[in-house]
């Protein structure tokens, strides 16, 4: 499972508008109602809800990376946002967050939920690919970016 095969226009945002970061959490999940049931979904805020409080997954460089597992969900899910405005994340940088990466995943897939978040979280700290990912306009901009970059590290 890679990257690209989470995201489609449906699920990611070019310009999210959202004043919190509970807002953006809610509208990510949101755009995963087409995919999964509505007590899914409610079951997958609940679980990023409950990691955010461990710690936030505001991770620095105006990214973060909220992530959860449930019993609820057979497989993995995504959704990435460009924010219209930065929102304030507690992030570790203390500095507010521009672009969210979600990921929710079934409990039972520790190792592949890992191995997904390394990969963001890789690719994401990457910052040529963030600021193309600022430059983008529509969801199939942001959905080839990630393409064109996922071709790259399969070339390395």
């Amino acid at each position: 499972m890679n990257i690209l095969s989470l995201l489609d226009s449906q699920n990611v945002l070019p310009s999210l508008e959202a004043d919190t970061k509970d807002e953006v959490l809610e509208k990510l999940v949101a755009t995963l109602r087409v995919k999964v049931k509505d007590k899914e979904a409610d079951k997958i805020l609940q679980a990023v809800k409950e990691r955010e409080q461990v710690m936030s997954t505001g991770v620095g460089k105006g990214l973060a990376i909220p992530h959860g597992k449930t019993v609820a969900i057979e497989q993995t899910y995504a959704a990435f946002a460009i924010l219209k405005e930065p929102v304030d994340y507690d992030a570790i940088d203390q500095r507010p967050v521009k672009m969210v990466f979600l990921l929710a995943g079934p409990q039972s897939s520790n190792s592949m939920h890992i191995k997904l978040l390394s990969r963001i979280s890789r690719l994401m700290n990457n910052s040529e690919f963030r600021e193309r990912l600022l430059e983008c306009s529509t969801s199939n901009e942001i959905i080839e970016q990630f393409k064109s970059e996922d071709i790259v590290s399969l070339s390395r």
